[in-house]
């Protein structure tokens, strides 16, 4: 899993400027990205908690299937989404809890990286 977190400023109080401001945040926005298709392919997904197969994400996104594919294995990668029986979905029923939950494999990950760390330290001494 790799997680990508970007500190920029935060948007107005709109919740459409405030999805993208997370999405930014997540760096779900590539330079390439100029149709911000990950993003629109991410808030499919946050808008239905049942799943959606790349076909269903692809046409209601108007994104060729290509692309989806594309940004489904970024957002996989990354821990955001997983699929089960070839339906993709948010790994939790809300973004709140998605969130905490990336803070937690982060926080896991810094502790194992502490370890080896102070374990380095030593063999240098």
């Amino acid at each position: 899993m790799r997680v990508t977190i970007l500190r920029i400023e935060k948007p107005r109080n709109e919740i459409n400027e405030e999805i993208q401001w997370l999405c930014q945040s997540l760096g779900l926005f590539g330079e390439r990205d100029k149709e911000k298709s990950c993003y629109r392919v991410f808030l499919e997904l946050l808008k239905n908690h049942k799943g959606l197969t790349s076909d269903e994400i692809a046409q209601s996104t108007h994104i060729t299937r290509g692309t989806v594919i594309h940004h489904i294995s970024k957002l996989s990668e990354e821990g955001l989404i997983i699929n089960q029986k070839n339906m993709y979905k948010l790994r939790t029923k809300t973004l709140y809890r998605l969130i905490k939950e990336l803070e937690t494999d982060i926080e896991e990950t810094f502790q194992e990286m502490e370890k080896i760390a102070k374990k380095i330290d030593k063999r240098l001494e």
